[in-house]
């Protein structure tokens, strides 16, 4: 590895791990590169199998900050996130820190190297909302960490003229498309293999499918119960069809939405899903209903329509392509934005279970994590500029 730059990939959570793995796996091809995979140990487990998904391990994972009474408040996450990530970024030789999105993990990164006078790598640049307090802290983080970085990796060709009007140079923007399109394909095809009892019966299953979704931060208590809801009676109208609910790994965000579902026979709660087997229901249903921004994307691989229980979304590419509809999380939007789904001609026909929407892809063409990765090359004055991803190849 003599002379290689050595790159810290900076993964907390399960959606960096499946947006940062096709970088990664980039990386490791070229000749002037040593990624390394540092993992905070927010969501342990969870990122290391994902990490399997695609053939990698973290070369180290930090201890996340110890919270008795539940969850770590933000700003304590935050604060331990940063001294334990800069003490590690100040004991290695590292050139350049990638991050992504905007989670705690990411704006501790960026801040970490930062100050360590590192390069800072934004994967998935230039999402805005245009309210700094909704998604909550997430559009606050994603604006911070476009003050510190060096190199801006933006998705889209919108992402860039956010990051443009928020005053970054154009010189230091690349549009990649989205790596989640290049993770979520290769995850889809990956064989069967995980022993999860009730997962191996949906696989079996020919009943159309609709997967279900729910975590965000402003959503929790009483709008993640309306949406638990809404799924309910939705079951009851449509009886020959099988609603997936994923669980998410915080458990009183998990109890929330199941509550009003455990009784349902066509309601499948099978808890947190590995991302392969997630990426395959993906590529087989016929409906999303989530608030989850990375899911807005991944659907679009298989042209998957997706109901956003929000009442905002940075994904503005999925709602102007028609992909996506925000319904918010009341009960009767939420149902009658899915009966108008269900409507459409052939949706519910298990004889067509490939349906898919006859439009380009918004976020991107499955070679994203090949552009990043020439990016950081040429950051490090490595490799050349790639080119951009334009209006035409999504």
């Amino acid at each position: 590895m003599s002379g290689r730059q050595r790159i810290a990939i900076v993964v907390g959570t399960r959606p960096e791990a499946v947006k940062l793995a096709p970088v990664v796996r980039e990386l490791q091809r070229t000749r002037w590169a040593e990624p390394t995979v540092l993992t905070t140990g927010q969501h342990g487990t969870v990122v290391r199998n994902t990490l399997a998904c695609f053939g990698l391990r973290p070369e180290a994972e930090l201890a996340p900050p110890a919270n008795a009474r539940g969850p770590a408040p933000v700003a304590e996450l935050t604060a331990g996130l940063l001294s334990s990530l800069g003490s590690r970024l100040r004991a290695t030789d590292v050139h350049a820190v990638l991050v992504q999105g905007d989670t705690s993990s990411a704006l501790a990164g960026a801040m970490a190297a930062f100050f360590a006078r590192i390069p800072v790598v934004h994967v998935e640049a230039g999402l805005r909302s245009g309210d700094a307090r909704s998604p909550f802290p997430e559009e606050a983080h994603r604006r911070m960490i476009a003050e510190l970085s060096d190199l801006h990796l933006a998705p889209t060709r919108a992402a860039r003229r956010n990051l443009r009007a928020q005053g970054v140079a154009a010189d230091r923007i690349v549009v990649t498309g989205n790596t989640v399109i290049d993770a979520v394909v290769a995850a889809s095809r990956n064989p069967c293999h995980r022993t999860v009892p009730e997962l191996r019966e949906i696989e079996q299953d020919s009943a159309p499918l609709v997967v279900v979704t729910a975590h965000r931060r402003e959503n929790w208590g009483e709008p993640i119960r309306r949406v638990g809801r809404a799924v309910a009676a939705l079951s009851r109208q449509y009886p020959d069809v099988t609603f997936v609910v994923a669980a998410h790994m915080n458990p009183s965000v998990r109890t929330a939405i199941e509550e009003s579902l455990r009784d349902r026979p066509n309601v499948r709660l099978p808890g947190p899903i590995p991302y392969d087997a997630f990426a395959r229901l993906l590529s087989r249903s016929v409906l999303a209903i989530t608030d989850s921004g990375g899911i807005q994307e991944e659907a679009a691989a298989f042209g998957l329509p997706v109901l956003v229980t929000r009442d905002n979304t940075e994904r503005t590419e999925g709602v102007d392509s028609g992909l996506a509809r925000l319904v918010g999380t009341d009960e009767t939007e939420i149902v009658a934005a899915a009966e108008k789904e269900f409507a459409r001609e052939g949706v519910l026909d298990v004889r067509k279970p490939d349906l898919s929407f006859p439009r380009p892809n918004p976020y991107g063409d499955g070679r994203a994590a090949r552009r990043c990765a020439a990016a950081c090359g040429w950051l490090l004055g490595l490799a050349p500029r790639p080119s951009d991803l334009t209006d035409q190849e999504t």
